[in-house]
């Protein structure tokens, strides 16, 4: 009898897997590596938002947020919610990895993309539109906002994923990534939306995660965002635990 793969090993395969899926689904490819490349290049092209005479200092940190929506919300959660719909999940359940190991590679997997993400969002930035970070930027404040990011919105999408149907998961988490890219801070400024809208978007994950990414980058504060990461971070990292801890509470996994 053959000895069980290490905990580890089944991990990145299973990551790998999810990974390869995730680029053999056009729509997957779409809206997580095609859709924020083209909102930079298009806002940051064009007079159509009205932004400070650098507007990729404001929009790379805003791309970035979004995605990190894309891969977490919704890639994730409707890939998820179509795996227990179709009963993927309760077969894996009873595979010698721990449940605990499947959420895991989703989230690694999730990870490895965005950032893959990232690089290709900030050599296009610098590339094409003449980007570069500030003198100030923060490493470390960036793979915080990153993993709190990754957190929240993985959080989000494993929630809708294990709590309603496919088909619900699927029109919810793309009708949260529109309102996300536009009211959530990602190509617009807060103070450039309605008066009622601003209260709301001020505490919305996309918009913490944006100001957070600006902040760690020394970028877009000649466009509104904000100086202080302290805001942000604890708006972030509420969501993030909030977003986790109802998830595995409330997932079902048939």
């Amino acid at each position: 009898m053959s000895r069980p793969v290490p905990a580890l090993r089944a991990v990145s395969t299973l990551a790998a897997m999810e990974l390869r899926l995730t680029a053999r689904r056009g729509e997957n490819v779409l809206v997580t590596l095609v859709i924020p490349v083209s909102v930079l290049l298009f806002f940051a092209g064009t007079s159509v938002i009205p932004l400070a005479a650098h507007p990729v200092n404001f929009l790379l940190p805003g791309s970035i947020a979004l995605a990190i929506v894309a891969a977490g919300l919704v890639n994730l959660g409707i890939a998820t919610a179509y795996e227990r719909s179709y009963g993927v999940l309760k077969r894996l359940g009873g595979a010698p990895l721990p449940r605990s190991g499947l959420i895991a590679a989703k989230i690694a997997s999730v990870l490895v993309l965005e950032v893959v993400q990232v690089a290709i969002l900030i050599v296009v930035a610098v590339a094409f539109l003449g980007w570069q970070p500030g003198a100030d930027w923060s490493p470390l404040l960036l793979i915080v906002a990153l993993i709190l990011g990754t957190a929240a919105f993985a959080g989000l999408g494993l929630l809708l994923a294990g709590t309603l149907r496919a088909e619900a998961t699927l029109a919810l988490a793309n009708a949260l990534f529109l309102g996300f890219l536009m009211v959530g801070g990602i190509i617009l400024p807060l103070d450039h939306l309605p008066a009622f809208l601003q209260p709301v978007a001020a505490v919305l994950p996309a918009t913490a995660l944006a100001d957070l990414l600006r902040i760690a980058l020394a970028s877009g504060v000649d466009a509104g965002a904000t100086t202080s990461s302290t805001g942000p971070l604890i708006l972030l990292a509420a969501w993030a635990l909030a977003a986790c801890g109802l998830a595995t509470r409330r997932f079902r996994w048939d």
